[in-house]
């Protein structure tokens, strides 16, 4: 990365404006994370999503991405998820009907259609996400004893479930908004925001706990004391080793791809000559980026979030139980409550399924961004050529082969990223006879990883190229 020139583009009125712009984007995202929801007294639902929280893993997911709007309960209280959902069900359907694959071959139009119907499915998504969680929440509120003279009206669940559409489609509006600004991609800027933003009440937890003397201090060499409680200072300081070790990783992952040298054939026009010249093609191992991660997480839980609707209609329903049990995420909130027993065989159901969506979710959205044909008509196009590989036909084969082979070592990666914390939790479970509980926590993390990366890589490219004059200048002097 180059640091010195990002900070000297910074003096450019466009690259000001667009860094900026995307500041001011993610201030008023927090900003709405704090509106509540028009639908009785806030604190009660709030309570209320405390609990459902412990339950639902999709819950704790929805809260992570909305950056809190879950816990708060906001008016982005589902955030992204209906955009999310709406993507995968629109590229999967790409994959599945030729008319709409020839559709997203068929340039930035195409692409435009296909990102309207992403945009129109959305709001019925949103809809029907909005009626679930206000259903769910106001049902656990009254099983509670906590809503008793509140009985909402037929005006009530209107106003609230319209605040809670908007506020999704708002946000699906500033990724768009972010997207344009050339900097990243929008969604993923706001996850990222939405989990760093979750940082500071964890550290005040976490800095608490730590210098609470009042179990002992802790005793070094028996010479030096320091304020810190024992037992928390050796767990954070285990784990923030394990957690640099871990991102140097997740970084050399992110940047690790295989290079493919292009030719250029020489042409001569009248007295000048063109070509004759050597480029570049980079393919990253992971190309799909921390997009699988977010998929698999959000297409899995969601049979979670069908099952507590289920159970909130018809408590004690089996299948709904089921539904809850097997699709939540073993973590130290739920692990007494499912496996009283302890570990049994259906604990390593849900790390499976994860590692199988991911696996399979880094192929998909590999395919789609990384479109091997263009590439090879663009080549051809362009008198460019792979060194013993044929033009057209020949060379997009040729890249099917190289991608195909770097997804297989891609999705295995981070796929087996993904399950780092699940492997901790058996890890504890086999030594404590409990899991320490990092399943969303390990996901934030490789989500933050990827997309600061992407984004620094994003803001290097252009910043590069505002000041590729002045760079220029600095040579011929």
């Amino acid at each position: 990365m180059h640091f010195k020139t990002i900070f000297k583009s910074l003096k450019n009125k466009d690259m000001f404006k667009r860094v900026f712009t995307i500041l001011g984007i993610i201030v008023a995202y927090r900003i709405l994370a704090q509106i509540p929801v028009p639908m009785g007294d806030a604190s009660t639902f709030k309570e209320a999503v405390s609990n459902l929280m412990d339950k639902s893993d999709f819950s704790s997911f929805l809260n992570l991405i909305s950056g809190g709007g879950l816990a708060s309960f906001s008016i982005i209280l589902v955030g992204l998820s209906p955009y999310i959902t709406g993507s995968i069900v629109v590229q999967l359907l790409t994959k599945a009907i030729p008319r709409l694959e020839e559709l997203s071959n068929d340039g930035e139009t195409g692409r435009r259609k296909i990102n309207q119907w992403t945009r129109i499915l959305t709001v019925p998504l949103a809809i029907v996400q909005s009626i679930a969680y206000i259903y769910i929440l106001y049902q656990s509120t009254v099983a509670a004893n906590l809503a008793t003279e509140f009985v909402p009206t037929a005006g009530d669940w209107v106003l609230s479930v319209t605040a809670m559409t908007a506020g999704s489609m708002i946000l699906m509006w500033m990724g768009e908004l972010i997207t344009e600004q050339g900097i990243g991609n929008g969604i993923s800027t706001l996850i990222f925001a939405s989990i760093i933003s979750q940082l500071p009440t964890t550290m005040t937890a976490l800095g608490a706990r730590l210098f609470d003397t009042s179990n002992g201090a802790l005793n070094l060499f028996g010479w030096l004391e320091i304020p810190v409680d024992p037992t928390t200072f050796w767990i954070v300081l285990g784990f923030t080793v394990a957690m640099l070790i871990v991102i140097y990783f997740l970084v050399k992952l992110n940047e690790a791809q295989r290079i493919i040298t292009i030719n250029y054939a020489k042409r001569v026009h009248g007295n000048s000559s063109y070509g004759g010249i050597k480029s570049i093609l980079p393919i990253k191992m992971i190309a799909a980026g921390v997009i699988p991660v977010i998929f698999a997480t959000a297409f899995l839980s969601l049979p979670a979030l069908v099952g507590q609707v289920i159970m909130t209609v018809n408590p004690g329903n089996e299948f709904g139980e089921s539904l809850v049990t097997v699709f939540s995420a073993p973590s130290a909130s739920n692990f007494s409550t499912i496996y009283p027993d302890g570990i049994t065989g259906q604990w390593f159901v849900y790390p499976a399924l994860y590692f199988i969506l991911v696996f399979l979710f880094t192929y998909f959205y590999t395919s789609i961004i990384f479109n091997t044909k263009e590439i090879a008509d663009n080549l051809q196009k362009q008198g460019g050529f792979i060194e013993g590989v044929r033009p057209g036909i020949a060379t997009a084969n040729y890249l099917g082969k190289v991608v195909t082979r770097l997804d297989l070592f891609g999705a295995l990666a981070l796929g087996l990223v993904a399950m780092l914390p699940f492997i901790t939790d058996y890890i504890f479970i086999v030594m404590t006879g409990a899991p320490i509980g990092l399943s969303i926590s390990g996901t934030g993390l490789l989500i933050v990883v990827t997309v600061a990366l992407e984004n620094l890589r994003s803001i290097d490219s252009r910043a590069l190229m505002i000041t590729y004059d002045d760079f220029k200048d600095e040579l011929k002097d």
